[in-house]
């Protein structure tokens, strides 16, 4: 059936992929993190503090003091590309595209900072994408990653008159295809150092150890990982936890203290962080950078940093198989 000549065009029905990740500010400089800063601490499932006594706190204090610090932190690992998390998520948007072919229009947004999730799923709906898979890039589920970025589509969803189906990708940390891109992945950066460790550090970030209490799987969901990581290599993974912040008591062992310890009985060490699907601030300066002075400083010589998945080939495979998957019924 022909609709009326004076019909509004409607887009051809497609599905729709939207890669979601944390976010990053759009520059290394001090306003650009504040503005970041400001709706990530701002978010009640990163910061589960009243907020009437959280806000004080945030807009007197850590805005006026941490920006500068973290503008600097971020000025190290910046690339002409911008941000590496930005820059790589970009990466992997463009390869799942060129591999899902016509039938899906691959997108990507952070949940914090540009893209934002809003104007991305509008751009899908406009290009006709009526059903949308919904994937945060986070391997284990956290209310402070995963649940944050359902809360924030279904804040978004709630203001569309036409709302698209919608699915979302489920946490994969005992995924056989995620273990196994891990295996290859850090095998393939093994074999390229000129030192065998024999230690290998799992750190994953730091969530205060409430949640854990709370009913929060994550900390359980990193344990499996490495676990099942470890049996696929054939040799034990140490898990650890970074980012610490405030004065809550976190999730332990905390990384810089495993890496000042590895230092001090002259282990030697490779680190990587299978929580974050792209290399980061958290990775390229916290681990990489600080993490390497921290363990040199306590006498440690050996050290080295594997990269995340990224957009190479094994994880590029992995999240192609996993999306495929999710997408059953629709393509």
């Amino acid at each position: 059936m022909m609709p009326p000549a004076d019909h509004p065009a409607i887009a051809a029905p497609r599905i729709g992929l939207l890669l979601v990740n944390l976010g990053t500010p759009d520059a290394p400089d001090a306003p650009s993190v504040r503005r970041y800063l400001a709706e990530f601490l701002s978010d009640r499932r990163v910061v589960e503090i009243p907020q009437w006594l959280w806000q004080p706190i945030l807009r007197g204090i850590i805005l006026n003091t941490r920006p500068k610090k973290s503008a600097h932190a971020y000025s190290q690992v910046w690339t002409k590309e911008g941000s590496p998390l930005a820059a790589i998520t970009r990466a992997q948007t463009a390869a799942l595209q060129s591999a899902m072919g016509s039938e899906v229009l691959v997108s990507h947004a952070m949940r914090y900072g540009q893209p934002a999730i809003g104007p991305a799923i509008d751009a899908l709906v406009a290009a006709g994408a009526q059903r949308i898979l919904i994937a945060p890039l986070y391997p284990q589920y956290c209310a402070a990653t995963t649940a944050t970025v359902v809360d924030l589509v279904g804040t978004h969803l709630a203001k569309l008159r036409w709302q698209p189906a919608v699915r979302y990708l489920p946490p994969y940390h005992d995924d056989p295809t995620y273990i196994d891109a891990l295996k290859a992945s850090i095998e393939a950066g093994l074999a390229a150092l000129d030192f065998v460790p024999d230690t290998l550090i799992a750190s994953f970030h730091g969530m205060p150890e409430r949640t854990l209490h709370l009913g929060d799987p994550y900390h359980c969901q990193c344990r499996k990982t490495a676990r099942l990581l470890g049996e696929a290599l054939g040799r034990p993974v140490e898990v650890a936890f970074q980012s610490r912040f405030g004065r809550a008591r976190w999730l332990e062992p905390a990384t810089d203290a495993t890496l000042a310890r590895c230092g001090r009985e002259g282990k030697k060490v490779a680190i990587f962080a299978p929580g974050f699907a792209a290399d980061c601030l958290e990775t390229l300066e916290e681990l990489a950078i600080r993490g390497k002075e921290q363990f040199e400083g306590a006498g440690g010589r050996h050290f080295a940093y594997l990269s995340c998945l990224n957009d190479g080939a094994p994880g590029m495979a992995m999240l192609q198989g996993l999306m495929r998957r999710e997408l059953a019924g629709w393509l």
